[in-house]
């Protein structure tokens, strides 16, 4: 019996198994200080070298100082449990 649940729940373990796995890659971008500011430089590397436009960079930049400083706060609060 418990083997052919097993057999019957193999599908849905992997997607939660994958779904918790892209979760926590998608966290990790989203709240790594490091990564911003490396898609920070990135930016300004481009609009250094023509690649993007003042207007465009200036919302990817506003962007992006946005949640760096939300990830900031972030890691304050945690800091201050």
């Amino acid at each position: 019996m418990f083997l052919l649940d097993d057999i019957l729940l193999a599908p849905i373990k992997g997607l939660l198994w994958l779904g918790e796995n892209i979760n926590k890659a998608v966290e990790k971008e989203l709240g790594d200080e490091g990564t911003v500011k490396e898609k920070l430089m990135e930016l300004q590397f481009k609009y250094e070298l023509g690649d993007i436009e003042e207007e465009q960079f200036k919302q990817q930049e506003d962007f992006l100082l946005k949640r760096l400083d939300a990830i900031r706060k972030m890691k304050g609060n945690m800091e201050g449990r």
